[in-house]
């Protein structure tokens, strides 16, 4: 305990002097401020000037019996916990007493082991209630605006913050969901980082939606030589380098059925074989999966595993998008606009009104990913110490979507121009190469060519008029 003993001060009311003394001695000897009274109305006149964590009454008392004590106690200091001891215990008389308040109910004659253990209940209870009190508090104060190199500090990334404190510790399946460019990678992170027995072992990433299913498989669990074409000595797999740290799986939508069956494996038992091998490994890696896609409908569909689905469901984390979080566009801003100023040599101080209304009143389909690409051409455009209109490249996609915002039309369809916008923007920077437009958006290939034919966008470089 962080707090000791000596500070807790603990209040026996017994008429009987021997109980009285007795107990009085036991929690001296424990460590305690032990204090003493004869009746209620003496206990009640002592609590008036000395705070007391904890009360043990007698329920047999003079005048005022312990029920009733109970109930001035509460009234008057509900923080005090109350603990009440007869040598008349009945069933009934315990759910009264439980029912106005008292933390617990023992039978004389007292044992000595029985109370040190309600009473060290009572006292992790009480540290543990002060300590969600001054971590609260500490919050609202400060309005974390970082956790683990995430930033942000609007009410729904406050309740990310706080999930992923509450299950760093253990070591549960996580999976993560949220559109593309949300910064999944770094709740995983976050989650590693947070983890006090796992920090110091590796973290392993692998964007499964990039590989191919034999290379995934190879990636994943490692292989023999020769166990296929080019397999020329045996490689290790991510599950066998992460084994006591985190292996973080992106884009776990894209597993095929067989790979799945395999993780699956892992997942409930924590072996595996390497392709072309017969030996069964092990693995203590923790396993957090990601996905923007929605796995109960590909399990609908019979693409994705049901019994997959309900195990890597154990902790499920959702990672609002940017324009649910607006408050946070242009602290994003400012953070963006430090690193890149920094690693250009640049003395940026912010951006021109103009500039700072229209990129916080932007949507950003493509999330934080999308207004970091943005902010680092701006800065590398950047003529002096203020980002102007000029130095944002495509700026106008930026004033024609605040204008396209006010037209009256379904949400789909006004969500879908801005998305279209920034995958030819896309496109256009990686010089139409579609391998490496799909990996600067974070998507998978498929999907890039999936959106490319939705929006109507040629599989070639577009010319202005277009």
């Amino acid at each position: 305990m962080q707090k000791k003993h000596s500070t807790f001060n603990i209040l026996i009311v017994d008429d009987e002097p021997l109980i009285r003394r007795s107990l009085y001695e036991i929690l001296r000897i424990e460590g305690y401020q032990a204090h003493m009274a004869e009746t209620a109305e003496e206990a009640i006149s002592l609590m008036n000037g000395i705070h007391m964590d904890i009360v043990i009454t007698d329920m047999m008392l003079p005048k005022m019996n312990g029920i009733e004590l109970l109930s001035a106690i509460k009234q008057a200091h509900p923080d005090t916990e109350v603990i009440l001891a007869t040598g008349f215990g009945s069933i009934e008389t315990a759910v009264e007493a439980m029912k106005k308040g008292a933390y617990d109910y023992i039978t004389k004659p007292i044992i000595d082991s029985e109370i040190k253990i309600i009473i060290n209940k009572v006292l992790q209870q009480k540290q543990l209630l002060q300590e969600n009190k001054e971590l609260k508090q500490f919050i609202a104060k400060t309005g974390r605006s970082s956790f683990c190199g995430m930033i942000g500090a609007s009410e729904k990334l406050q309740k990310v913050y706080n999930i992923i404190e509450s299950v760093a510790s253990s070591n549960a399946t996580i999976m993560i969901t949220g559109e593309s460019g949300t910064g999944k990678g770094l709740v995983a992170r976050a989650i590693h980082d947070s983890d006090q027995n796992r920090r110091d072992k590796p973290f392993v990433e692998v964007s499964c939606g990039a590989l191919s299913e034999t290379l995934l498989e190879s990636e994943l669990f490692g292989h023999v030589k020769g166990a296929f074409t080019g397999a020329i000595k045996d490689k290790e797999g991510r599950f066998e380098f992460a084994n006591g740290g985190t292996i973080f799986l992106d884009e776990i939508d894209a597993f095929s059925l067989n790979l799945q069956v395999k993780l699956l494996r892992v997942l409930q038992d924590g072996v595996f074989e390497r392709v072309g091998e017969n030996k069964t490994r092990t693995t203590d890696a923790r396993i957090i999966v990601a996905t923007n896609q929605n796995l109960a409908d590909l399990v609908t569909k019979g693409r994705f595993r049901e019994d997959l689905y309900y195990r890597i469901n154990v902790i499920a984390i959702e990672i609002p998008p940017l324009r649910e979080r607006r408050d946070d566009v242009e602290r994003l801003m400012k953070y963006f606009v430090d690193i890149y100023s920094k690693k250009n040599h640049k003395a940026i101080k912010g951006f021109s009104d103009e500039v700072k209304n229209l990129l916080c009143d932007y949507r950003w389909p493509g999330n934080i990913r999308e207004l970091e690409n943005a902010i680092e051409g701006a800065v590398i455009m950047a003529k002096d110490d203020i980002i102007r209109r000029e130095n944002v490249p495509n700026f106008e996609k930026f004033s024609a979507s605040t204008v396209r915002l006010l037209d009256e039309k379904p949400l789909k369809k006004a969500l879908e121009a801005p998305e279209r916008d920034h995958i030819i923007a896309i496109l256009n920077n990686c010089n139409w190469n579609r391998n490496k437009a799909a990996a600067a958006l974070g998507v998978n290939r498929t999907t890039l060519y999936n959106k490319m034919k939705r929006f109507k966008i040629p599989f070639k470089r577009m010319n202005h008029d277009e």
